[in-house]
């Protein structure tokens, strides 16, 4: 899959264009969920009917980032993640537009015949609430409108799960509340973060649960406090554990700083400096602050046991 960087105004260079024309999607796509998938799926379908690649403009950063919107400094899916997930999804080529305050002032006319016409797509696919230019004045029918026929518009309808229409907002919702088993729902896959495995204070290891305290590589959302059943990847292998997400209440001292604590079962290995991934299954408890260390244990233990029960380990 070919990833192309572009912003405004557009310059083109050899290769970014395919002479056969293609069918593209366009969106922010943040989280790849079910709605994103159905937009992607009929573009590639279209693509391949029409013997033409398959490509898809995006947006970073997020574009509600830019204008202001500060919950959308955390993302869902990484970039790196997305165009992963993009080139399995049979993605050809991904056009990245820099988003930044010039393009934010682009109206819906100007994207649509200096930056998407350039680029000569015989069809483009978008969701059904997709909108663009300044302030957002542009949608499916601006596209017909100002691509003056020179392309077809699919326009895709709204994807429903258990009467809810799927959507990033709904997911961010979810997970803040800790409902991570909608989220997956939802995405279609477990919400996972990644990270560095870094030195913390060893208080794990010194009430008998040793941790992987996991530094993110990325501004993800960051759910619900409190303890979870996970799943974590450490060099290609898999582990059930439990990560408690949090500021640790019993142990406060000074100023609290979050963190993610994750203890595989069965496990006894230094991985500090490893990457780990951690796929949040079930939120198990809120966090709180315990009256004694002997009952901290306690229920460290009897939340290792519920998430050995649901992880089947």
């Amino acid at each position: 899959m070919q990833v192309f960087e572009l912003c405004y105004p557009l310059s083109l260079y050899p290769g970014t264009v395919p002479e056969q024309g293609q069918v593209m999607a366009i969106g922010d796509f943040d989280g790849l969920h079910h709605g994103h998938r159905e937009v992607i799926r009929l573009a590639v379908e279209t693509g391949r009917q029409q013997s033409r690649p398959v490509s898809l403009m995006t947006f970073h950063p997020h574009p509600r980032e830019v204008l202001g919107h500060d919950v959308y400094a955390r993302c869902l899916t990484p970039l790196p993640d997305k165009l992963e997930m993009l080139e399995q999804l049979g993605i050809d080529a991904v056009y990245l537009v820099r988003f930044d305050p010039v393009f934010a002032q682009v109206t819906a006319e100007q994207f649509v015949t200096d930056m998407l016409m350039p680029l000569q797509p015989s069809t483009v696919v978008v969701g059904f609430d997709f909108a663009f230019g300044h302030q957002a004045r542009g949608n499916a029918d601006s596209l017909c409108e100002f691509g003056h026929g020179r392309f077809a518009v699919q326009v895709v309808r709204p994807f429903h799960m258990n009467e809810e229409k799927v959507s990033s907002t709904l997911i961010r919702r979810a997970l803040e509340e800790g409902s991570v088993e909608h989220a997956a729902e939802l995405l279609g896959r477990p919400y996972s973060i990644k990270g560095t495995v870094v030195h913390g204070d060893a208080r794990g290891r010194q009430l008998g649960f040793p941790t992987a305290n996991v530094q993110l590589d990325y501004p993800y959302v960051v759910p619900a406090k409190g303890v979870y059943a996970v799943r974590a990847t450490v060099e290609s292998s898999q582990y059930a554990g439990v990560m408690n997400l949090g500021t640790k209440p019993t142990f406060a001292d000074g100023t609290p700083v979050s963190s993610f604590e994750v203890h595989l079962f069965d496990f006894n290995r230094s991985i500090y400096g490893e990457k780990m991934q951690v796929e949040l299954v079930t939120y198990l408890r809120p966090e709180r602050k315990f009256e004694s260390i002997d009952a901290l244990i306690a229920q460290i233990r009897t939340d290792a046991e519920r998430a050995r029960e649901l992880l089947s380990v």
